[in-house]
């Protein structure tokens, strides 16, 4: 693929590019994968408003 992301981690400033959240843009933190092996990660904005999001639906952003 010629457009691949760089993985997610904690800490990382992320963009959330499908989903309910869409292009919504936070910090991710508290990662969980449930019994079912997807991943989940917990997005807090810069106003402090917290989201969880399943991770194939972020990607990191650049600094």
């Amino acid at each position: 693929m010629a457009n691949e992301s760089k993985p997610v981690n904690p800490g990382d400033k992320c963009l959330v590019i499908a989903g309910t959240h869409k292009d919504k843009i936070g910090i991710a933190s508290d990662f969980n994968t449930s019994k079912t092996g997807h991943v989940t990660i917990t997005v807090t904005q810069e106003n402090g408003v917290r989201f969880k999001t399943l991770a194939k639906n972020v990607e990191q952003m650049p600094d």
